[in-house]
């Protein structure tokens, strides 16, 4: 039994409707002159680079972008983003940009630039000696959390896996976070990332309880603990008030504001309490199917909760407060989490999500392999609150075909 626990915050965070604005006087103070920006295709269609590119511009910064990120970066990309940031500019301070794959990008490669070697080299937990370069994580999702988090995912398209590299020294310096920087999200953007903060909510608070993990030695994730619960159930309870809304109504900016605080606290709480099945048995279905990382964790996560549901207890209960269940409390307690099963999967209905693996075309003969390459992933693994087997998680992935 361990009987401490420890939490990490993030770096710097500055949150508001106009906090890009901060961003010239916030380099400044940073010592900053060279700047090399990771965004993707998307930032520059929508206009948000220039934006960006003006104000650094305003105060005299030498900016060198890269704006090649693809979702979920395979090993590749982030090699070609090293090397171009190695070639064109001595970088100050590296900017990611956009959605959770340019700021996982952007970590990465910041951690290549302090450290070397190759992207593999750091894959797992706790393999990065020390601080990456200087690193500002602006979003322009609300899902991730990435901005705040102690993880960055990537494509190993040898093992046709995502892979997660995990470390406290991945946290951004600073999270400049605007929800105007959101407004223009597609519905499916807004719906596929929404669900994946969601799920890193849910998991974190339903997570094995910290005293109960079996590890030795320091580790990043470390189950449920009173910091993470709290930051997870107010995260919970943003995201289930305004999801919705945010992909119905795209200029509702009180609905993106929430949702992108909601995301923020999530990733606070799961880069320390960490996320569990729904995340472990995701990454081997995202190197399988084209759905973003996002739209297979929302998948999951009602079937995650069925099989997880005799070693949850009372946290359900507060959970389903969290979500604002209609008549929650007048169900009988044999069917309190079919009604919280369900209104997940209601939700994932309302934003137009699928609800089925085999709608994403993962075949039934591929469900052996996933939770055989799920079980592996023991830092996600071991926060699960119900013992996890292959014969149990194939079982699960049924229910979800």
């Amino acid at each position: 039994m361990r009987d401490t626990w420890s939490y990490f915050p993030s770096g710097k965070i500055i949150f508001g409707n106009g906090a890009i604005h901060k961003l010239g006087e916030l380099l400044k103070n940073m010592n900053a002159r060279n700047i090399f920006l990771i965004t993707d295709k998307g930032i520059v269609q929508s206009g948000i680079l220039h934006t960006v590119l003006n104000i650094l511009e305003k105060d005299k910064f030498q900016v060198k972008v890269f704006d090649g990120t693809t979702p979920e970066p395979p090993v590749s990309k982030v090699l070609e983003c090293y090397e171009y940031a190695k070639k064109e500019i001595n970088a100050d301070v590296i900017i990611g940009l956009g959605g959770g794959s340019s700021i996982d990008l952007a970590k990465v490669v910041a951690l290549l630039v302090a450290h070397g070697g190759q992207p593999q080299d750091y894959f797992g937990e706790n393999a990065i000696p020390s601080a990456i370069a200087p690193l500002i994580a602006i979003p322009t999702t609300a899902g991730t959390g990435s901005e705040v988090t102690s993880v960055a995912v990537v494509t190993d398209t040898v093992n046709n896996i995502k892979v997660g590299i995990s470390n406290n020294y991945l946290r951004p310096a600073v999270a400049l976070l605007d929800p105007e920087l959101t407004m223009q999200l597609p519905p499916y953007v807004t719906a596929c990332s929404g669900i994946d903060a969601l799920a890193h909510a849910i998991e974190a608070y339903l997570a094995k309880d910290f005293k109960y993990i079996q590890a030795e030695g320091d580790i990043l994730f470390q189950g449920s603990a009173p910091i993470s619960d709290t930051l997870a159930l107010q995260a919970i309870d943003l995201i289930s008030k305004n999801l919705v809304t945010a992909v119905q109504q795209g200029t509702n900016l009180e609905a993106r504001s929430n949702m992108l605080l909601g995301s923020l606290l999530a990733g606070l709480a799961f880069s320390n309490a960490g996320t569990a099945a729904a995340h472990a048995l995701a990454y081997p279905i995202g190197g399988l199917s084209k759905s973003p990382h996002g739209e297979v964790t929302g998948l999951l996560l009602p079937y995650v909760i069925s099989y997880n549901a005799r070693t949850t207890g009372e946290k359900i209960d507060k959970l389903a407060q969290a979500m604002h269940i209609p008549a929650y409390n007048l169900q009988p307690a044999s069917d309190k989490i079919q009604l919280v099963v369900s209104h997940i999967i209601d939700i994932l209905q309302q934003i137009g999500l699928p609800t089925r693996l085999h709608s994403i075309g993962i075949t039934r003969e591929q469900l052996p392999e996933i939770a055989e390459k799920a079980i592996q992933i023991e830092r996600l693994i071991r926060n699960n609150p119900r013992a996890a087997t292959v014969g149990g998680f194939i079982d699960l992935l049924e229910k979800a075909y």
